[in-house]
């Protein structure tokens, strides 16, 4: 068998060798379990690919699946099995004889001995450094009980174990989910998961059980199959990612605005944008998009809600060009659709775009249709947590925006993140003089001062335009507000100014 210079073996996967510490340790026994239709199959010839790239000898004993289906499978994903001995391993056809069956010895007992016997004499003829058994079940269903099933598979990793090769048993659990003699066995477990919500494809999730003498990275992580293999999508870590940068004040194209912010936003915070549908909260951060660009910085946003014709049309007319900064590489504009994408996913596209599209402004609108690819709103606060602190410590400065259920009075939001943003700006209706009515006020800021007054604003194709305080009204954010002022107290913008 050939050597290497490593004592791991790395599967090949996107993503798994990350959550293993950097793959599977060479002369091992490993478990790979899942209901049918997780993607073990697919992980597993992904592992054999993987050794047949490196140079090594690869040997997959399906007990299962036709060498035909096999090879169908793969043809699927594009892929060309050369290389990988397949071997097809089924009863005898003296076993499936009704005579023979009728013996007064078990069937079973003849099977699983001729089973194992088969399964040496492919290997010693391979003699292959990468082994992939699919599947336990078979084995399991030919043992009949606990007591001959753990003795077997004792059997299979003392042998594997003193030819140094590195084993991938995979098990459907068709046939005692219960049953966990392979995982005291195995040297590492990795459990995959299928999960049907309500409206949308499935959902796939992974995590590592086991793994003797290794930190893995723990907890669930999502993962899909697409043509071209399996791509895992490592849980993100924030602690992980920490860099060194300039903490200068990030201004928009309205002095107004930055006023109001107390001169700007810091690099690396975040920026949470709250307020009714319909307030501006969308064309308010494209505006720092634009001067994001103007100083020559690139910039990402993902949008949930709005579709990106819609998008590019209103932004235009505020005088924002993005399909021209699409066009130079400034800016990456993504169409989320929360539906068809797992958290752990979208996490990874942010990534790329800060690591490897060099993004230092990122917008997420909206934290609604973030939400609705979540289970449940304290998962939406833990990926949210680990997210932000991500993109802080990588420079990014972040804008989210979050849609209040209502329009004016007592409005709520579908989940409370305040505490997470470094700043929180505030959008409201409000009437006055027999008109709707747009204002503006930052509720909090960690990283400096900031103005406390409550400004009018409007948005329209000379950008944003911010009025004076409103120091003649009394409860503006409410949106009732009382007039309060004298003659001449107003600080209403002018028809004019629209």
């Amino acid at each position: 068998m050939t050597t290497t210079s490593t004592d791991l073996a790395f599967t090949g996967v996107d993503g798994l060798d990350d959550i293993l510490a950097g793959g599977l340790t060479r002369g091992r026994v490993f478990l790979l379990e899942g209901s049918p239709g997780t993607g073990k199959t697919t992980i597993a010839t992904q592992f054999l690919m993987e050794g047949t790239a490196r140079g090594e000898s690869c040997l997959y004993v399906s007990l299962s699946e036709t060498e035909d289906e096999m090879r169908d499978g793969a043809a699927s994903h594009g892929w060309d099995l050369a290389g990988i001995e397949l071997f097809e391993l089924v009863p005898p056809e003296s076993l499936l004889d009704e005579e023979q069956q009728q013996s007064l010895l078990y069937s079973s007992d003849l099977e699983l001995g001729e089973t194992t016997r088969r399964i040496f004499e492919a290997f010693e003829r391979v003699k292959p450094d990468r082994v992939v058994l699919d599947s336990l079940s078979e084995i399991r269903l030919l043992a009949q009980s606990s007591l001959r099933y753990r003795r077997q598979i004792l059997a299979l990793k003392h042998f594997f174990s003193t030819q140094k090769a590195t084993v991938l048993m995979l098990d459907d659990l068709t046939a005692d989910t219960l049953d966990k003699t392979v995982h005291s066995v195995a040297h590492g477990v990795v459990r995959l998961e299928e999960l049907a919500p309500e409206y949308g494809p499935e959902r796939r999730r992974m995590r590592v059980i086991k793994y003797r003498g290794r930190r893995f990275r723990g907890g669930f992580h999502d993962f899909v199959i697409e043509t071209g293999g399996v791509r895992v999508f490592p849980r993100l870590v924030s602690a992980e990612h920490k860099t060194e940068y300039l903490r200068d004040v990030v201004k928009s194209d309205s002095a107004a605005l930055d006023a109001l912010l107390g001169g700007g936003i810091e690099r690396g915070s975040s920026v949470l944008v709250l307020g009714p549908a319909g307030t501006g909260k969308s064309l308010l951060c494209l505006t720092f998009i634009a001067a994001a660009v103007q100083r020559g910085e690139r910039a990402a946003m993902f949008a949930f809600d709005e579709e990106l014709g819609l998008l590019f049309d209103r932004a235009l007319g505020l005088g924002i060009d993005l399909r021209a900064m699409v066009d130079s590489g400034k800016l990456v504009i993504e169409q989320v659709d929360a539906a068809e994408l797992s958290p752990g996913e979208f996490s990874q596209r942010v990534r790329h775009c800060v690591e490897k599209h060099g993004a230092r402004t990122i917008i997420i609108d909206s934290l609604n249709g973030y939400q609705a690819a979540m289970p449940e709103e304290n998962a939406l606060v833990l990926h949210m947590h680990e997210l932000l602190q991500y993109l802080n410590r990588q420079g990014a400065t972040t804008f989210l925006t979050v849609a209040q259920h209502g329009l004016v009075g007592d409005m709520k939001a579908p989940v409370d993140v305040t505490y997470l943003a470094d700043t929180v700006v505030l959008l409201r209706y409000f009437e006055a003089l027999g008109r709707v009515r747009r204002a503006i006020s930052i509720i909090k800021k960690r990283t400096g001062a900031h103005e406390d007054t409550i400004r009018e604003f409007r948005i329209g194709h000379y950008g944003i335009r911010l009025g004076e305080p409103l120091v003649g009204f009394q409860g503006v954010l409410r949106g009732v507000p009382n007039f309060v002022g004298g003659p001449g107290s107003t600080t209403l913008l002018e028809d004019e100014e629209r």
